[in-house]
């Protein structure tokens, strides 16, 4: 398992699709994942350190684990098939016991940045989905920091009608 870092999410076009971006602690290795636009206000709310008026699903999972005296101890980032990647919370409690709860990636990301836990993933996710950046693109990425601290969760809101 390799330890990864929440870098942000941003929209890709032309589809408009959200991704967020992970990348190793320790190596060159970015992890794109498409996620939905409600996933993306709620990890671009926990990086920003914005807390809405009333709890958000993931802050009312948060509250929950914390009332029961569950810690989530930390998100795996299991497998990717046909391009669906898949994550599982690792919980833990004071009296020792724990469980491991399959999730979808996005919703654990947005939890594990509320809570404080580590992100790990899988060194064959990683093989498969990863893309490794080399020195010199290190300056594309740094522009993508750069849009990360001007986007807002706003910036994620659908503009359809129904």
């Amino acid at each position: 398992m390799r330890e990864l870092d929440v870098i942000g999410v941003r929209v890709e076009m032309p589809s408009n699709q959200p991704i967020v971006l992970l990348r190793e602690v320790t190596g060159e290795r970015y992890l794109p994942i498409w996620i939905g636009a409600v996933e993306a206000t709620a990890i671009a709310f926990a990086q920003q350190g914005v807390t809405p008026p009333r709890p958000l699903t993931h802050d009312l999972m948060k509250d929950v684990l914390e009332a029961t005296g569950t810690e989530l101890t930390e998100v795996r980032i299991t497998d990717v098939k046909d391009g669906v990647f898949y994550a599982a919370l690792v919980l833990g409690t004071s009296t020792g016991q724990g469980a491991e709860v399959s999730a979808r990636p996005s919703d654990s990301i947005a939890l594990a940045l509320r809570t404080g836990s580590r992100i790990v993933c899988e060194e064959a996710v990683l093989d498969e989905a990863g893309l490794a950046v080399p020195a010199e693109q290190e300056d594309e990425v740094e522009r993508f920091r750069e849009f990360l601290d001007q986007v807002t969760p706003e910036d994620f809101e659908s503009t359809e009608e129904s």
